[in-house]
């Protein structure tokens, strides 16, 4: 096994490309660019070529030293050929990431889901470090969750588990981009709390929001300006989204009973009212057994947990 493995991880706002120390978890040298205007499965594939490329042009590690490169999507994913089934966010369907990658780079290249790799890494180097049953759950573009069962990755029958953010929690509520109706994702992710702000703010409610986010797109330290100068309409739609997320995860407490629960994304590195409210309204809905032994961490790798995890493919 060689030092060092590219991880990858991309979403709907954002790809981020780190050169891994596989043995400590450490990101050596890293690139970010952003995806929020690119779409469909070509544009995708070449930010991912360019990506990788500028990371291997930055790092003075030789290529000979480098394991694999990993790849933590936002979608389901075929795992043992490397594709991308469907990805809402990205507007991708059936993006076969491994032949082109590995044609192009000459190098091994390992596929999962976002989340689940991000739940990787927070298990080997982060928050999860010595617990055997977890749930990991991100709050982003949209929301979704890892599981851990007796120390190992559970990926259920269509390797499919962990679509938190595709639970009902409203019969006939919101449209999801999923093409399914009030799905949690549609109520508390960063994305659905921003549709909400701008919403109101177009009807004509007043909200600081407006001169914080001048180019349109509300950011999770914008909102946590707005909070800290407690704008009404912002205040209004986080706390709804808490109300929701909290519900869900009051859900996942129940039903799984894990060890610990990690909360991640930009929100909650953000915004303490947003992870603290959110734990709290948790326990009460919880039922009283799994709402006292469930502890709670925010995920210690921050942005590096989806990049650490997905170098990290390579030794399963």
């Amino acid at each position: 096994m060689k030092n060092y493995s590219i991880g990858i991880d991309l979403g709907g706002t954002k790809i981020l490309a780190g050169l891994v120390d596989i043995k400590t978890g450490e990101v050596v040298e890293e690139v970010k660019n952003k995806t929020k205007k690119i779409r469909g499965n070509n544009q995708i594939l070449e930010i991912t070529k360019e990506t990788i490329a500028e990371l291997l042009k930055k790092t003075d590690i030789k290529k000979e030293e480098i394991e694999s490169i990993g790849l933590g999507l936002a979608g389901q994913t075929d795992r043992k050929n490397g594709i991308l089934i469907n990805a809402v966010n990205l507007e991708c369907k059936n993006l076969d990431f491994k032949t082109p990658l590995q044609e192009e780079f000459k190098l091994p290249v390992f596929t999962g889901n976002d989340v689940e790799v991000a739940t990787i890494g927070e298990l080997n180097f982060g928050a999860g470090k010595g617990y055997l049953d977890i749930v990991c759950i991100f709050i982003g573009t949209g929301i979704g969750s890892g599981i851990v069962k007796n120390g190992k990755m559970h990926l259920g029958a269509s390797e499919t588990a962990g679509e938190i953010g595709h639970i009902i929690v409203d019969l006939n509520g919101r449209s999801c981009s999923c093409g399914a109706n009030g799905c949690l994702e549609a109520y508390a992710s960063r994305t659905a709390i921003e549709s909400r702000i701008l919403g109101a703010v177009k009807k004509g409610r007043a909200s600081i929001i407006t001169d914080l986010a001048k180019q349109g797109s509300i950011s999770s330290k914008h909102i946590k300006k707005a909070l800290d100068a407690h704008d009404e309409v912002v205040t209004q739609y986080v706390v709804e989204a808490i109300e929701y997320l909290s519900g869900g995860i009051a859900s996942v407490m129940n039903f799984y009973n894990p060890e610990l629960i990690i909360l991640g994304g930009g929100l909650i590195q953000s915004v303490d009212e947003f992870y603290l409210n959110t734990i709290k309204k948790a326990r009460m809905k919880a039922l009283p057994i799994p709402s006292k032994k469930t502890e709670f961490k925010r995920a210690l790798l921050g942005d590096y947990s989806g990049v650490v995890g997905a170098s990290l493919l390579c030794l399963n």
